[in-house]
């Protein structure tokens, strides 16, 4: 069916992301709303980030803001603009309970007269090192609901990737685009900075098979184990009629995570000499992801067990990841399972 399209050239039945999630919620006759009420507060964040990206350099908050995050990295100016807009919208949504974000060393717990029940995980300013270069950054988070009714512990945040109820990310590039899922496939919506809401542009998106690009920072080549560097050398130096992978990698997990759920391929942090369990974390950035790519049709793994099964033990755990099409990711798994078990 056709959109219908005003006398401005205005798209007058588009669906918003708002609309989108309500029209979910009716599926479920037991909800509550408070998820729906929590993600759109976390738009309005997310918005405010956006406009902020923009002005960055006009407003004086690119370079360092004079101290470090838990990570041992030198914070951002945006960075902390943007932490302190996601944790003001969250817990003023009267949804949550518990916070975890990347800049904050402890876990955030909600004031009681502010509470809810769901738990969000988030990393306010992916890709930040790369702010003052213009290259796109993004936004990442997940969200769990609390188990039971007693106060808000650590140990409703440290659970499996498999049990959060929504995750996505929003990406600030070109335009600005939030991919959201609620368990139920992807979606992907734009931002229309003429009307301020952020329109359903990709539905029901889907990661393809098999790609033709492979991602990752080929400065670590020397720290691979001998099954990772085989992996890439095949795809590089295919077998005599099959055709070579290209390289695509920004150095923002947003931007090339996205970049793989449209055009399919692989995408790889494995460990490094400088860190052996993996640079990423994974309530904030591993889980996230792998429950969209998953959501996507694709996989997500450490090369050695699913990521959304860990059991998590700290909120800054990190892990090492492989994601992607499918495909790709399952002959990666046959050459780690050959050269490094």
């Amino acid at each position: 069916m056709p959109s219908e399209t005003s006398q401005f050239g205005i798209e007058t039945d588009s669906i918003t992301l708002q609309r989108f999630v309500l029209q979910e919620q009716r599926k479920h006759a037991d909800a509550s709303g408070e998820l729906t009420s929590l993600l759109t507060n976390m738009l309005v964040a997310i918005k405010a980030i956006s406009s902020a990206t923009q002005k960055a350099g006009l407003a004086k908050l690119y370079g360092i803001a004079g101290s470090t995050n838990v990570q041992g990295e030198e914070v951002k100016k945006l960075d902390v603009l943007s932490n302190e807009l996601m944790i003001n919208m969250l817990k003023s949504s009267y949804t949550t309970c518990l916070l975890v974000s990347e800049e904050n060393d402890e876990l955030i717990e909600v004031e009681e007269k502010r509470r809810g029940k769901y738990i969000v995980t988030f990393d306010p300013l992916d890709g930040s090192s790369n702010i003052d270069c213009l290259v796109s950054i993004g936004t990442i988070f997940g969200i769990y609901k609390k188990r039971g009714d007693g106060p808000p512990v650590v140990d409703d945040v440290l659970k499996p990737g498999k049990e959060m109820v929504a995750a996505g990310y929003a990406l600030y590039g070109s335009a600005t685009m939030v991919v959201l899922s609620t368990g139920d496939g992807v979606n992907g919506f734009t931002l229309d900075p003429s009307i301020g809401e952020f329109i359903l542009t990709h539905p029901n998106m889907k990661c393809k098979e098999k790609g033709s690009i492979y991602s990752l920072n080929e400065g670590y080549a020397k720290t691979w184990s001998k099954g990772l560097a085989e992996y890439i050398r095949t795809r590089k130096e295919p077998e005599p009629g099959k055709k070579a992978m290209g390289q695509r990698y920004v150095g923002s997990m947003v931007a090339d995570v996205h970049r793989t759920i449209l055009n399919g391929g692989i995408f790889l942090y494995p460990p490094t000499a400088s860190a052996p369990t993996g640079k990423l974390r994974l309530l904030y950035e591993c889980n996230p992801m792998a429950y969209i790519i998953e959501q996507a049709g694709g996989l997500a793994t450490t090369g050695k067990e699913r990521i959304l099964d860990i059991q998590p033990t700290a909120i800054h755990q990190r892990a090492p990841i492989i994601l992607g099409s499918k495909l790709d990711v399952e002959e990666a798994l046959e050459y780690l399972a050959k050269y490094d078990d």
